[in-house]
């Protein structure tokens, strides 16, 4: 016998006790929305709160809450759709098909199968767009593409369905496989604008509308957001961390430190409670956190942040994701540091299994210490491992091959060459997409060859590189501080005393032997 509610929506009330079927939407800690569904009353407690944490990408604890739904209702063809669709992370670029397949399996071994068991023509929707997402007869790209389409379907012919067009923005979002387009992800943002108005404690929409505008551009744009989401979903560690992807956009310190720092304790409860082990926590926020005190000048909590890092990796087993968290936040120290940290430089991560990003980090990174040292030997070496990495972030770390080249010429007495080789860097640079978060390079290629041209005396062309550097990541301390000495120079004593009146202000409560960058 169909089971069906008679409401035409159950208005989701997820406190710490959840009543199917009140008449208005009650305020939870992880947001609300109303999902129409043929599931028992019995299970909606734990359905509905699988839809709110995949909106926030909280992806294992969804999965759980859509297990525990099936165990209440194993005739409940949602909720395997829901443990499905925990193994398409479409912004991260993982999608897990094996194990996709076996939550669609378990409800019924074929398309047909699954079909038979859903009540209602809309969900048969849902589970023919799974379909279609996890169709591993077709790459990736088309997948998406296909799923992109089936959900413009779903949002056209139930308008009513709030989570059907955020899910219809979100997988727009993850056919930019070729980076930030902005077609694309004003396209989404457009879509993720009418749900949050519509519901403003919607957490898929506040969450796709950050990742739409989380560029130097359109990140003012995202501000409404971004200060929303936290508060609509305070019990998810990744609703607290996504603000911060506008924060950085615009150089919000301040908020990019107490977003991160939330979002990281967040996460280490998470682990405390449920038993986890140390691979759980948010490397992610740890990472951001990290950058937004470094801006600050707050170096000493930075290291202590670096610190905790290597003895996770220690405690964790050296897991892949623990590696490359290292990695990044090693060079990323080390560059914001100015490489004054001997302790620092001599950290050593194993690469094994680490993708480009993390890789090219550090090649770029233990080449310029070895140089440092006179061991011009490693810098050629690393420079030549850089050069083999393909694919993904392919053209960042092409970016950074060129800056340690550029370091090597210089070394051998070759300044002219070296100084060319970054400006080509700093083009390259400039055609690369917009980007969010900490910068990749992980020294801006603007920013090295404007501090190159400082050390030329070429104030002007400095001036200009560090005031293009700015442009793609705004208000970052060492850009504003090559800024303030170039245009110093250049007699243009308006912008240098805008610079360092930004630089005081950022670094106002910065370690008592952090330079006072307005004595300079």
């Amino acid at each position: 016998m169909m089971r069906f509610l008679a409401r035409p929506f159950l208005m989701l009330a997820l406190a710490v006790a959840c009543l199917v079927g009140p008449i208005t939407a009650q305020v939870s800690d992880l947001g609300t929305t109303s999902f129409e569904n043929s599931g028992s009353e019995e299970a909606q407690d734990a359905f509905l709160r699988g839809i709110l944490l995949l909106h926030s990408f909280e992806y294992p604890d969804a999965r759980e809450a859509f297990v525990e739904a099936q165990d209440i209702d194993p005739q409940f063809a949602m909720a395997y759709w829901g443990e499905a669709m925990t193994h398409n992370q479409p912004l991260w670029y993982n999608q897990d098909l094996q194990g996709a397949h076996e939550a669609l399996n378990r409800l019924a071994p074929d398309l047909r199968g699954r079909l038979e068991k859903a009540p209602t023509e809309r969900e048969r929707a849902y589970l023919k767009a799974v379909e279609v997402l996890f169709n591993d007869e077709h790459d990736k790209l088309m997948r998406d593409t296909a799923y992109m389409e089936a959900m413009e379907r779903i949002a056209a012919q139930y308008p009513d369905d709030l989570d059907a067009r955020a899910w219809y923005a979100l997988s727009i979002l993850g056919t930019a496989h070729d980076g930030r387009d902005f077609a694309i992800y004003m396209r989404a943002a457009a879509i993720a604008e009418e749900v949050f108005a519509e519901n403003p404690d919607h957490p898929g929409a506040a969450h796709y509308l950050i990742h739409s505008y989380d560029d130097a551009v359109h990140a003012p744009l995202g501000l409404r957001a971004a200060f929303a989401y936290s508060k609509i979903a305070p019990a998810a560690a990744h609703a607290l961390h996504m603000p911060s992807h506008i924060f950085v956009s615009m150089g919000m310190w301040d908020h990019v430190t107490s977003s991160n720092a939330a979002s990281y304790e967040a996460s280490d409860e998470r682990v405390r409670r449920k038993g986890l082990g140390v691979n759980a926590r948010s490397f992610h926020a740890r990472h951001w956190l990290m950058y937004g005190l470094l801006q600050q000048g707050r170096f000493k909590e930075a290291r202590a942040l670096l610190e905790d890092m290597i003895r996770d990796v220690e405690d964790g087993g050296s897991a892949r994701m623990a590696r490359a968290h290292l990695a990044e936040m090693r060079a990323m120290y080390m560059v914001e540091s100015q490489g004054g940290d001997p302790e620092a430089a001599a950290i050593e991560v194993d690469l094994t299994g680490l993708g480009n990003e993390a890789k090219g980090m550090d090649l770029y990174i233990t080449g310029l210490t070895a140089l440092k040292k006179g061991d011009s030997e490693v810098a050629s070496r690393n420079i030549k491992a850089m050069m083999d990495i393909t694919g993904r972030y392919e053209a960042e770390v092409r970016v950074m091959q060129h800056q340690l080249k550029s370091a090597v010429l210089k070394s051998e007495g070759n300044p002219e060459e070296a100084l060319k080789l970054l400006e080509k860097a700093a083009e390259m640079e400039n055609a690369l997409h917009l980007a969010y978060g900490p910068p990749v390079p992980v020294k801006p290629a603007n920013e090295l060859l404007g501090e190159n041209y400082l050390e030329a005396g070429e104030y002007g062309k400095a001036q200009a590189a560090f005031e293009a550097a700015l442009a793609r990541t705004p208000k970052r301390v060492l850009s504003l501080a090559g800024l303030a000495k170039a245009a110093g120079n250049a007699g243009d004593q308006e912008t240098a005393d805008s610079a360092l009146a930004t630089l005081r202000e950022i670094r106002r409560n910065a370690d008592a032997d952090v330079m006072d960058w307005a004595s300079r």
